[in-house]
């Protein structure tokens, strides 16, 4: 499952702006053979997708504003298709609709998206932070309800086990009704003081979440930390490393 690993380029956000190029370079050099694109930090996707392929790293999906979906879908599959990815992300509801309305409203038009998305063979999925668990709809939290896992709702699960945790839920039991409906999960681990951390130095049991990922579905973990105290890279790099390490235990 070495190969299953992706880093989220959000984590080097900054550093993208001033050499993209360099930091896919970098992030081959530790070992990881897939990244998940998150906005285009002042290149063209064609220039991506041309540092893609010269450091031969595959995409485990991409991030895109459901403005952008709305406004020019034809563009988000055109660079979708460069990139060589199916997985199309939305990772953050705008704060108008953060009420029992607004996600009525998100996921039915979610629902209506997905549909030319799939007749081009394009998955539409939804990454989550914690607010959504502020908001109850019909008995269960926001993102439960978003995120039904029924044969009418085609929208697909991203779970962010660092945002489910700071929501109050436990992250195994969260994504267990996601069975072959998430096929990518965002990892990053919760520092004693509730901040971000790098996989494997804080508070959150990855291998069970790793096992159950193995058995159900799951295509690619994406590691993502928003806010770093040091260098971003040698955050990914410190995940990268103790994803290594458990990944026999994920198999044992």
């Amino acid at each position: 499952m070495l190969h299953k690993y992706a880093a989220q380029l959000y984590t080097v956000r900054d550093a993208l702006e001033k050499d993209y190029n360099g930091v896919l370079k970098a992030l081959r050099e530790q070992g990881w053979q897939a990244v998940q694109v998150s906005g285009t930090r002042g290149y063209t996707p064609e220039q991506i997708a041309g540092f893609l392929r010269e450091h031969q790293l595959k995409t485990a999906g991409m991030h895109i504003s459901i403005a952008e979906l709305t406004n020019d879908m034809t563009d988000v599959i055109r660079q979708a298709t460069l990139y060589g990815t199916r997985d199309i992300i939305v990772p953050y509801l705008p704060r108008e609709y953060q009420n029992a309305l607004g996600y009525q409203m998100f996921k039915s038009h979610m629902n209506m998206l997905a549909k030319p998305l799939h007749a081009a063979g394009f998955r539409l999925s939804y990454h989550n932070h914690d607010f959504e668990f502020a908001t109850t709809i019909n008995g269960v939290s926001a993102l439960e309800y978003l995120l039904e896992p029924s044969a009418d709702n085609a929208i697909l699960a991203e779970i962010d086990v660092y945002w489910v945790k700071k929501g109050g839920a436990d992250p195994l039991a969260f994504i267990a009704p996601y069975r072959n409906r998430m096929p990518i999960i965002h990892l990053k681990d919760m520092a004693a003081d509730g901040s971000f951390g790098a996989v494997g130095t804080g508070s959150i049991d990855f291998v069970p979440i790793l096992r159950w990922g193995e058995a159900n579905g799951i295509e690619w973990y994406a590691v993502e930390q928003d806010i770093c105290p040091g260098d971003p890279l040698d955050a990914l790099n410190t995940s990268l490393t103790n994803l290594r390490a458990m990944t026999p235990q994920v198999h044992g």
